[in-house]
């Protein structure tokens, strides 16, 4: 029942995945991310004599910032493994908010979708191909036939005096 909110399956087995889902899923992600590297970043930082980031929440405000791109200034790092820390959620943080915003842009403006596209091209083809296994039938039908008509004037040739 769960997986009726995940994804749907189109009549060539292939998994739609809801919008709603995958942009739950990102962003569950980032801030899990931000979440647990904010304890390692927390760590370099509170020790460094010109630190800025003294707590929990100084480290995940600035993680999250980082993510965003939007790097406010108030707090940011000092030592080398915040830096690294802090450098490592900007890429990552980069993909996933761009990630949720392309979602998000998706189902705004909607964009076409290619598997779409693909889908009805494959029901397009398969059409096709059985209109010319048809053709190729009657085809054959036909040859047979003037094959027959052949085989008949012919004898009738030879049966004359």
């Amino acid at each position: 029942m769960v997986r009726r909110y995940i994804y749907s399956t189109d009549e060539y087995n292939v998994r739609n995945y809801s919008t709603l889902f995958l942009g739950v899923l990102a962003f569950g992600l980032l801030y899990s991310l931000i979440a647990l590297l904010s304890f390692p970043l927390l760590w370099f930082e509170q020790n460094h004599p010109d630190a800025n980031i003294l707590s929990y929440a100084d480290a995940f405000w600035a993680l999250q910032m980082s993510a965003s791109t939007i790097g406010f200034g108030d707090f940011y790092p000092t030592s080398q493994g915040g830096r690294v820390i802090v450098a490592l959620m900007f890429y990552i943080g980069v993909g996933i908010v761009g990630f949720i915003g392309a979602q998000i842009a998706s189902k705004m403006v909607g964009f076409a979708d290619t598997n779409v596209r693909n889908r009805e091209l494959r029901l397009q083809n398969d059409e096709i191909l059985k209109h010319n296994k048809e053709l190729e039938r009657k085809l054959d039908l036909l040859f047979k036939q003037l094959e027959r008509s052949s085989a008949t004037e012919k004898n009738q040739c030879d049966n004359t005096p």
